[in-house]
């Protein structure tokens, strides 16, 4: 089997892989490319890997008159940056220890070697530079039955990094057959091994979970973890039952990893999940609409139209009910719509914390008025 694309025909990138090759050494596309292309779907970075030491590939690709970067020169990998493109370039390499957070690799020369230590078999497809697919494991079956497997043992590949077990759950949501449901024999081992997650940083804990939410479904995963005890471990007390309906509300919006946060509810999302502090106060908006009773109209005033889409979306999904008829109409219309009494309206008569307190009773008179209410009416009021 050959894979194609525009990825893989770019000049830079068929320069990098002649500049390897015509030194003697291997030089194979990697783990993501490969996946999607084969999958049919967008490819991102292109990843290569060879068994050229990075000090070769750096003199090589240097001698080509290609920039070279060490991203990550202590685990194998530079960067090389040629027609205007970046690749990260890896060498082969094999595990010595691992502890569940790291490993100590050493390089090796064997394709073999590299891809056993992958996590999931549809990671560990290869293709040379014309796009003729390598296949070490067994992982194109896997792979064009969207069927989401561990290297090897599971329980071996989740103690080499115990963040396996979120990148399965990720895997299927993104890539997964949804009718198959997830691997049996995978799934035990994460739940065995959820404990192991306590030990992983919740910077990376919160990335992943940050891909995995932005999925196009991520219901079925979700809920599978939640049944593995493994959400427990990530976020204490979320649950994802309202997730499949607001997957479901969505239809033809954009996936958003946050306002799917938000229907999961959790004990302290901020910092199980390391969120920024826009994030936090975001999420701590929409948590507080879901349980609001603010139309549609006064949520986009009080929040703006993009944050106030999602408020909707998540309480209507958290309540199962269809979205208000009109509701985005009405959003919009909130976020347009200025509040038409000023300080000055309500001056000389007023001053301090009478005039703010005026000023706010107001404001809630004409929020619960849907935004309709003129000024005359409520300066009457």
């Amino acid at each position: 089997m050959k894979v194609s694309g525009d990825w893989l025909d770019h000049p830079g990138t068929q320069a990098v892989c002649a500049a390897l090759q015509a030194a003697g050494f291997r030089a194979l596309f990697v783990g993501g490319c490969v996946r999607n292309a084969v999958l049919g779907v967008p490819v991102g970075d292109v990843d290569l890997t060879t068994d050229a030491p990075p000090q070769e590939v750096t003199r090589v690709a240097e001698a080509a008159g290609f920039k070279v970067i060490p991203t990550g020169i202590d685990h194998g990998t530079v960067t090389v940056v040629a027609g205007g493109k970046p690749h990260e370039v890896t060498t082969f390499r094999r595990d010595l220890e691992t502890d569940g957070r790291r490993a100590v690799v050493a390089y090796s020369t064997r394709i073999e070697e590299d891809a056993e230590r992958r996590d999931l078999t549809m990671n560990a497809l290869y293709a040379d530079s014309d796009g003729q697919l390598i296949d070490p494991l067994g992982g194109l079956a896997d792979t064009l039955a969207r069927r989401v497997r561990f290297v090897g043992e599971p329980e071996t590949r989740i103690r080499e990094d115990y963040l396996r077990i979120l990148r399965f759950f990720r895997f299927h949501a993104c890539y997964g057959d949804p009718e198959g449901g997830l691997d049996a024999e995978g799934l035990a081992a994460c739940a065995a091994l959820a404990e192991g997650l306590e030990t992983i940083s919740r910077e990376r804990i919160g990335a992943e979970m940050r891909k995995l939410l932005g999925a196009g479904d991520p219901a079925p995963a979700m809920a599978a973890m939640a049944q593995s005890g493994v959400l427990a471990r990530v976020l204490s007390g979320a649950d994802p039952k309202a997730l499949a309906p607001l997957v479901h509300l969505e239809a033809g919006i954009p996936p958003n990893w946050l306002r799917r946060l938000a229907v999961l509810g959790g004990e302290d999302p901020a910092q199980s999940l390391r969120l920024s502090r826009a994030e936090t106060r975001d999420l701590s908006l929409l948590r507080q609409s879901v349980e609001g009773t603010e139309g549609p109209a006064a949520l986009g005033f009080l929040l703006g139209a993009k944050l106030a889409q999602d408020a909707l979306l998540a309480r209507a999904a958290h309540l199962e009910q269809p979205l208000p008829q009109g509701g985005m109409a009405e959003i919009m219309r909130g976020a347009r719509t200025p509040f038409p009494v000023v300080a000055a309206d309500l001056m000389p008569g007023l001053s301090g914390a009478a005039l703010g307190a005026r000023l706010k009773a107001l404001e809630a008179a004409w929020l619960a008025s849907g935004l309709r209410l003129s000024r005359e009416e409520l300066l009457n009021s």
